[in-house]
Formats: structure tokens, C-alpha cells, sequence
């Protein structure tokens, strides 16, 4: 299922993800996260070495969940990895400035992320469910 003009809307406001990923023994492991959309699909972002990381390297099956209430957008699939630094720095620093504006998230991007070595996840926008997005 494609993902709906008001599903996309939704998601276009800066609002928080749950991502869900499998850990080795089969149980699921979730973090909230930051996100941008990027064309068609959802672009995530985290530093090399967390149970995530590790999860997505091991299982690149994924489920995402962004909600406000009742209301809410879930996408599952198989995500990309981009480990190439320039890209992931770009892409977390584009993610704190759409979180915390232009002077906090340049800050973030200089004291904090650039430091660390960055992973970007893509998630392709496919196997989509939305609820309460009916007029």
C-alpha cells in the first residue's frame, strides 16, 4: 500500500518513530528516533555500535511506527545501511535542525554527532498501514 497525501502530511511534521528491530534471540528491541522523508522513503539515522546497529546488521527487517493517539502511520520492510560519513553526517544534521532549529541542531551536529561515526537507515515506503486518517 502507498502511503496517502494526509499519511504523508502526518509524517512531514516533526514528530517522533518507534523503530522496532529483531534481536539475535528473536525478541524485539525499540528505540524512538528521529526521521526524515526522503522521496519515498523514511530516513533514519544512529551512531555506530548501539543494539540497533548491531540488530540492522545482523536482520535488516524493520517495523516503524509513528503515532499521535489513535491515530498513526506503521511501514515495515528491509532497510539499506549507508555507512558512508559525509552522507550520515548530512543526514543526522539535517535531522537536528528539523528537531531543534537551525542554531540548536548545527550545535548538536558539531559537539556531539560529528564525533561520533554514523549510520543512515533507509526504509523503503511500502508495506504501510494508516489509521484514523478518514474523514
Amino acid at each position: 500500500m502507498a502511503l496517502s497525501e494526509k499519511a504523508r502530511a502526518f509524517l512531514e511534521e516533526p514528530r517522533f518513530a518507534t523503530l522496532a528491530t529483531i534481536n539475535p534471540d528473536g525478541s524485539v528491541q525499540q528505540t524512538v528516533m528521529w526521521y526524515l522523508i526522503r522521496d519515498d522513503h523514511i530516513v533514519m539515522n544512529t551512531a555506530r555500535g548501539r543494539k540497533k546497529d548491531r540488530n540492522l546488521l545482523r536482520d535488516p527487517r524493520i517495523s516503524v511506527c509513528f503515532e499521535d493517539g489513535y491515530r498513526y502511520v506503521a511501514i515495515r520492510g528491509e532497510i539499506t545501511l549507508i555507512e558512508e560519513q559525509v552522507q550520515a553526517q548530512a543526514d543526522i544534521l539535517e535531522m537536528a535542525i528539523r528537531y531543534h532549529g537551525q542554531v540548536e541542531g548545527e550545535q548538536m551536529g558539531r559537539d556531539s554527532f560529528s564525533k561520533q561515526e554514523r549510520i543512515t537507515i533507509h526504509l523503503p515506503i511500502v508495506n504501510v498501514d494508516e489509521h484514523g486518517f478518514d474523514d
